[in-house]
């Protein structure tokens, strides 16, 4: 049995030790949740850098101890000039995944990270405690930045991986190769720039990086790599409170984040699986059972989710009506594996979470898309940019077609519940296509069969469909699970393809909960660089 870390005054989780530290060290001083997790976040865009940027997108799900659920859309939108003429006349068919072609969104973390330190003072503001400044959160990250911090091993595999097919990009090799090869486990990696732009955040605000002078540095910089964003395009970024996505199953509440992110099938997985009523954990049904939910949720969201400006079918809609559920739920074969044709979907992300002794807790998910995103790094500023804009398709119709102003789809979704006994849980998982199928394993390995949470998050994985660059869209598995049950699963027709015991390929996940009684526990993944940080 692993032992699962509790605590009562304050906890985080995040994939890497010291940005978990860095967090749970704003809680000490006074911060809330949301202060906690905008320090964790701004530390792991120094630290881990292969995963995350300030140059990337963010999505937040607040729970508040009176019962609101909200959250923060962070995401930017494609460049008024990211058209379909851009393309084609540079000689492009599909949009790139790498260089200033593939930084065609907007990059929207700094305006998440500004609208939840605004949404923390004024919580502060009717609690009647000291808020803390932007200064103070963004602390550790600035030494990070400019002192320097060692690279992990998994760094270190990413950089080699993928150092031929970056170092020609703009920007990357002046950073993360300085000494003319990749970074080493080990390694100090400095970024000073981005240190300074970190201090010109802390001192000007959020703002200032859409608009002043940071932006303008900004935008030269992205031009200069061959992007089509401009000063305007940033300008006219702001981030957005929305209305959580939510559905009902058995003994809780669930929530995840709305369109453009894929956290409908998040929740469609885990109400569809609820309906199926499997008793035994770790069975043949249990397995089977949530991947055929996920191809079924997996379905919804390829015909329908994207920008919501553009879907004809509210995802809020679909999850609030039984009899569909219902339905979806009757088409899964409890002995035969669907066919899976489809493809799917990479990225590069980091969820992290936290929660206060107030009882706020914070679901936090921040990313670039692939590896180093587009591999840009900006001279003046030190960001790594996003190419969350390389999933867009050029076509002139049709589902995440490019188009000025669109938001592109996303794999991001940060995911929350309220149990019916006054349990509050906040996890999720870095891992592309793999989130919702890992946020659904340890939600009912935890929730539903009593597992402990750490044991819930280190327990054997699957991935449905392709990740980390590979076409394969086989039933990924790691080693650990029971022959006879790979047995089973294989003969009900599934394509089964086994892994390493602990990959990556399987997401970073973590997970807090809180009890009714004020007593706090957190979870970590060993496949990551993280611990839970607790006092």
């Amino acid at each position: 049995m692993l032992h699962t870390p509790r605590s009562t005054r304050g906890m985080v989780t995040s994939p890497h030790h010291l940005t978990s530290q860095a967090g749970l060290d704003v809680l000490k001083d006074g911060g809330t949740a949301l202060d906690a997790v905008i320090a964790t976040a701004a530390a792991l865009a120094v630290v881990y850098p292969h995963m995350t940027s300030i140059g990337g997108d963010a999505f937040w799900l607040i729970m508040w101890p009176d019962g609101r659920t909200e959250t923060i859309d962070a995401c930017g939108a494609a460049a008024a000039k990211a058209d379909l003429a851009f393309y084609r006349n540079a000689g492009h068919t599909t949009v790139p995944w790498r260089g200033g072609a593939a930084a065609n969104t907007v990059a929207g973390t700094i305006s998440g990270w500004g609208e939840a330190h605004r949404l923390s003072q004024t919580y502060h503001a009717r609690q009647q405690t000291q808020a803390l400044s932007l200064e103070r959160l963004l602390r550790d990250a600035i030494w990070y930045a400019e002192a320097g911090v060692p690279v992990t091993a998994g760094g270190a595999e990413v950089a080699v991986q993928k150092g031929a097919e970056l170092r020609s990009v703009s920007g990357y090799a002046a950073v993360f190769e300085p000494e003319g090869r990749p970074l080493r486990d080990g390694d100090i990696l400095k970024n000073p720039a981005l240190g300074q732009t970190l201090r010109t955040l802390a001192a000007e605000g959020p703002d200032s990086f859409y608009t002043g002078a940071l932006a303008q540095s900004v935008a030269a910089d992205l031009a200069a790599a061959g992007s089509p964003l401009s000063a305007a395009d940033l300008a006219a970024h702001a981030a957005m409170i929305r209305e959580p996505l939510s559905v009902g199953i058995t003994g809780a509440t669930l929530y995840n984040m709305a369109p453009p992110t894929q956290g409908v099938a998040s929740l469609l997985i885990l109400a569809l699986y609820d309906r199926l009523r499997v008793r035994e954990p770790e069975s043949f049904a249990y397995w089977h059972g949530l991947v055929e939910a996920t191809k079924q949720a997996f379905r919804y969201r390829d015909t329908h989710v994207g920008d919501p400006a553009y879907m004809t079918v509210e995802a809020q809609h679909t999850l609030s009506d039984p009899a569909v559920l219902d339905q979806m739920a009757a088409a899964i074969d409890p002995q035969k594996a669907a066919p899976w044709p489809y493809p799917s979907q990479a990225g590069d992300t980091v969820w992290m979470g936290a929660i206060d002794a107030d009882g706020v807790a914070v679901s936090m998910i921040q990313s670039t898309y692939f590896e180093f995103g587009s591999g840009v790094v900006l001279p003046q500023s030190g960001i790594v940019w996003q190419n969350r804009g390389s999933s867009f398709r050029l076509t002139e119709e049709g589902w995440n077609a490019l188009r000025p102003g669109r938001k592109p789809f996303h794999t991001l979704n940060p995911a929350a519940a309220r149990f019916h006994d006054g349990r509050v849980m906040v996890y999720g998982t870095m891992g592309g296509e793999g989130q919702p199928q890992t946020q659904a394993a340890v939600f009912t390995r935890y929730a539903q069969y009593g597992m402990g949470l750490q044991q819930a998050v280190t327990a054997p994985r699957w991935l449905l469909g392709r990740t980390w660059g590979d076409e394969s869209v086989t039933l990924k598995y790691e080693d650990r699970f029971a022959p006879e049950v790979v047995a089973q699963m294989s003969a009900a027709g599934h394509q089964m393809e086994r892994v390493a015991p602990f990959t990556s390929m399987m997401g970073h996940a973590g997970a807090l909960v809180r009890h009714q009684n004020g007593i706090l526990e957190g979870a970590t993944d060993p496949r990551s660089d993280g611990v839970v940080a607790a006092w």
